[in-house]
């Protein structure tokens, strides 16, 4: 599996963002359904990724800069044949070290509530997210569930912990 930061122009990326859309309106109600269309993730504060194996997508992810210190996750979506391989796990993880790098402070983001997002809840708590307030311009609503991460900044002069808790492969 290779994972790419992604220029959004490939046909089978284009079918699994539409893919992703109409499976979140099937489950919340147009308000508050917040994934991004293709336009919408080519801005320039957004970076998307995609997961592939030889010439077959798996999923993707994007990851927003809201501030200096503080990113969202967007648009993470495996393809229903792939889900269980760990794909989500590897975009995710991406989207951890890429934030970390860039030294950010906290990630973000937000999910829904119906029992369909229970799987991407549960990847989210076991790389260390934990249920927080509405971020950003998000407002709470009973079809939403807010959760962030703190991240783990390294002070690169003395190779050591500086502030921020650790998660999962994230830890030393």
């Amino acid at each position: 599996m290779r994972i790419e930061v992604d220029d959004l122009s490939r046909p089978q990326v284009h079918a699994l963002l539409r893919e992703h859309l109409a499976h979140m309106h099937a489950l919340s109600p147009p308000e508050q359904v917040f994934a991004l269309d293709l336009s919408r993730l080519r801005t320039p504060e957004i970076t998307f990724w995609t997961l592939w194996e030889n010439d077959e997508l798996l999923g993707c992810v994007a990851l927003k800069a809201l501030s200096a210190k503080h990113g969202e996750v967007k648009s993470m979506r495996t393809t229903d044949q792939h889900r269980g391989r760990g794909a989500g796990r590897a975009l995710l993880v991406q989207v951890v070290e890429t934030a970390t790098q860039r030294g950010y402070l906290k990630l973000s983001l937000e999910t829904g509530t119906h029992p369909a997002f229970t799987p991407a809840q549960q990847l989210y708590r076991s790389m260390g997210f934990k249920a927080s307030g509405p971020f950003a311009d998000y407002e709470t609503n009973p079809h939403s569930l807010f959760m962030e991460l703190e991240l783990l900044i390294r002070d690169r002069s003395a190779n050591r912990d500086q502030i921020g808790s650790a998660v999962g492969p994230f830890e030393s």
